[in-house]
C-alpha cells in the first residue's frame, strides 16, 4: 500500500473500516515522496498529440506532460504558458505570440516558435488522421491542408526572430481562439526529436515534454509515471515530485482504491456511489456544475435504421429523461433536452422539446408519446412482423450499462428489439467512429467553453461526428457563424443550427454532466471548476 498523509488517514480510517493496527502502521511509516497517485477512467492512446482518442483522461495526462502557449490556473482561468505575452490585430485576425525566453523541453533543448509551427502542421497532416484536426480550422488554409489540398507549408502559421515569435494567421475573428489554445490539439511537438526518431519520437526512450511533469514509464492498462521536469521554467514552483495516472475503467474499484489510500484523487467516480460518499467522507467527495453532454448517437449512414427520420423521432420521444436522471443515476446528472449544454457563455440553447412541424412533444404525456412513436414506427415500415432491431453499443461502466438496459426497455413497449455490445472505451469510440453500430452511447465535455465546440460535432465530415449526420443547411449556418464578428449575430446564427439539428434527431440528448472527483483534502491547489480541468502543475499536500 502506498502512504497516505496522516490527516487523511484519520478521516478515512473511520469511514473505511481499517483496523487500529493498519492504521498505526500507515500513520507511523516514514514520509515518502510526494508523487500524486491519480486514477483516471481510460487508457491514453499515445503520447503524440495528433493520435489523440478524445478521453478526458487523455486530457488530464497531457496537460501535465506538454504546455500550449498557454495554460489554466486552478480555477479555470486562461494564463501565460509557454508565450510570455501577445497582441491581436484590430480585426483579430493576427495573433503575435512571443516565447519566453526560458521555454525549454525536458532534454534542455529550447522550444521555440519552429516547435508550434511542426505539432500544430503535424496534426493537420492528413497522414496522420487526426480526428481533432477540426479544432485547427480556424487557421488560415487549416482545413485545405488537413484534406490534401494544400501542403503542410501553407498553413497560416509562421515561426520569426529565430524562433522566439509565432504568428498565426485567421480566417476570421474568432472569440474563442485563446481558449482554443489551452486544448492539447494546440500544443507543440519536438521537432528536434522527431527528425531523429521518426514517429518513435514519443516513445519512453525518447520522449521530451515541455510541461511540468515528464514521464518515465508507462505499463499499459495499469499506470503511467511521470517525475517533475527540472527544465520547466517554473519548476522551483512545482510541489510534487512525480504524478503516477492509474488506469481504472471499474469506477467502484477506483472508490475502493481511494478509500484504502492507494489514489490520491480518482477521477469520476460511480454516481450509485455518491449518497455513501457524501455521507462518509464529504470532506473528500466532490460533485460540481459541468460543461459536458451524455447523449445517444444515430447513425445516419445508408443501410442503417437510424437513418430513416421517423425511426430517430420515434426513439427520440420514448425517452424518459427524468427517470434516467433521478432515479437511475440518483440525481447525480441533469436531465437534458439539448445537446449543447446549459451554462455555456453567451448562449442559450435549443432544447428538443417540439421536435417537429406537428409539434410532437418528447417531455408531454408518456401515454401520448408512445402512441405516437408507435405510428411514426409502423408509417417506416415497422410492426410485431417486422420488429426493428438496433445494436447499441456503449463503452464499459456501470451506469453506461444501467443506462443502456433502462433505455432498452423504453424502446421495448414500441416493439423494438434491441442487442446490447460493450467494450472499453478506446475500443468503444474506435468502433463507433467507423460506423459498426445503430446507436450509440456518446458524451462531449466542453474544450472550451463556446457553443461551437459542441455544433462542430454535427458538422458533415467532423472526425468526432459518429453519426455521420450530414445537414447542408446545418452546415451553412455553422459556417456562416464562424465568419460573423457581431456576438449576439453568431449566437443567434449558432441557436438557429443546433434547433435545427434538434429537429431532426440527429442524435438523442439526455443528460447534462456533473463533474464527480475524490480528492485527498489534503490536497491543496485543486478547484472545481466549471470545464473540469485541474493541472497537476498546481496541486501541493498540506504539511
Amino acid at each position: 500500500m502506498i502512504a497516505i498523509r496522516p490527516r487523511w488517514v484519520r478521516q478515512l480510517g473511520l469511514a473505511s473500516g481499517l483496523t487500529l493496527s493498519t492504521l498505526a502502521a500507515v500513520i507511523a511509516a516514514p514520509a515518502m515522496a510526494e508523487t500524486l497517485d491519480l486514477g483516471v477512467t481510460g487508457e491514453l492512446a499515445s503520447f503524440d498529440t495528433s493520435q489523440i482518442s478524445g478521453g478526458i483522461w487523455e486530457s488530464q495526462i497531457l496537460m501535465d506532460v506538454y504546455e500550449g502557449l498557454v495554460k489554466k490556473s486552478p480555477e479555470g482561468k486562461v494564463l501565460p504558458g509557454m508565450a510570455s505575452d501577445w497582441q491581436v490585430s484590430e480585426d483579430g485576425k493576427t495573433w503575435t505570440f512571443s516565447l519566453r525566453e526560458d521555454a525549454r523541453w525536458s532534454d534542455g533543448e529550447p522550444v521555440t516558435a519552429e516547435d508550434f509551427v511542426f505539432g500544430w502542421r503535424h496534426l493537420l497532416d492528413p497522414a496522420n488522421a487526426s480526428k481533432y484536426a477540426y479544432m485547427l480550422y480556424p487557421l488560415v488554409n487549416a482545413r485545405e491542408v488537413n484534406t490534401g489540398e494544400l501542403a503542410l507549408e501553407e498553413l497560416g502559421v509562421e515561426s520569426r526572430d529565430d524562433g522566439r515569435t509565432l504568428v498565426v494567421q485567421l480566417n476570421q475573428s474568432t472569440p474563442y481562439f485563446l481558449q482554443l489554445l489551452t486544448h492539447y490539439t494546440a500544443y507543440p511537438q519536438p521537432q528536434h526529436t522527431f527528425e531523429q526518431y521518426g514517429k518513435e519520437y514519443v516513445d519512453l526512450e525518447h520522449i521530451v515534454t515541455n510541461g511540468a511533469f515528464t514521464p518515465t514509464e508507462w505499463i499499459s492498462q495499469s499506470r503511467i509515471t511521470t517525475v517533475k521536469n527540472p527544465e520547466y521554467y517554473e519548476a522551483d514552483q512545482v510541489a510534487l515530485d512525480g504524478v503516477r495516472y492509474h488506469t481504472i475503467e471499474d469506477r467502484n474499484a477506483g472508490v475502493s482504491r481511494f478509500r484504502a489510500g492507494e489514489l490520491d484523487i480518482m477521477r469520476e467516480y460511480s454516481s450509485s456511489m455518491y449518497p455513501l460518499l457524501k455521507e462518509e467522507i464529504p470532506e473528500a467527495t466532490h460533485m460540481a456544475t459541468y460543461l459536458g453532454s451524455y447523449y445517444y448517437v444515430f447513425n445516419h449512414r445508408d443501410g442503417h435504421p437510424t437513418a430513416e427520420p421517423r425511426v430517430r423521432e420515434a426513439l427520440n420521444m420514448a425517452v424518459r429523461r427524468d427517470v434516467i436522471a433521478d432515479n437511475i443515476m440518483g440525481g447525480t446528472f441533469q436531465k437534458s433536452l439539448s445537446f449543447v449544454p446549459d451554462g455555456i457563455d453567451h448562449y442559450q440553447v435549443q432544447n428538443a422539446a417540439f421536435d417537429d412541424a406537428e409539434g410532437n412533444d418528447i417531455t408531454g404525456d408518456l401515454n401520448a408519446r408512445m402512441a405516437r412513436a408507435k405510428e411514426l414506427l409502423e408509417d417506416a415500415g415497422y410492426d410485431q412482423g417486422n420488429p426493428l432491431t438496433l445494436r447499441l453499443r456503449y463503452n464499459t461502466t456501470d451506469e453506461h450499462k444501467k443506462i443502456a438496459v433502462a433505455v432498452s426497455s423504453m424502446w421495448r413497449p414500441l416493439g423494438v428489439e434491441v442487442e446490447l455490445v460493450n467494450a472499453e472505451a478506446t475500443v468503444h469510440y474506435q468502433t463507433i467512429a467507423e460506423g459498426d453500430f445503430d446507436v450509440a452511447r456518446a458524451g462531449w465535455i466542453a474544450d472550451y467553453n463556446d457553443a461551437e465546440n459542441f455544433l462542430a460535432l454535427l458538422r458533415s465530415g467532423v472526425g468526432n461526428n459518429y453519426g455521420a449526420y450530414a445537414n447542408e443547411a446545418f452546415d451553412t449556418l455553422y459556417d456562416e457563424a464562424a465568419t460573423t464578428l457581431d456576438l449576439d449575430e453568431r449566437k443567434a446564427i449558432l441557436e438557429r443550427a443546433e434547433a435545427l439539428a434538434m429537429d431532426d434527431d440527429a442524435l438523442i440528448p439526455m443528460l447534462y454532466y456533473v463533474s464527480r472527483n475524490l480528492v485527498n483534502p489534503a490536497i491543496s491547489g485543486w478547484e472545481d471548476n466549471i470545464e473540469d480541468d485541474h493541472p497537476s502543475r498546481w496541486v501541493s499536500f498540506e504539511e
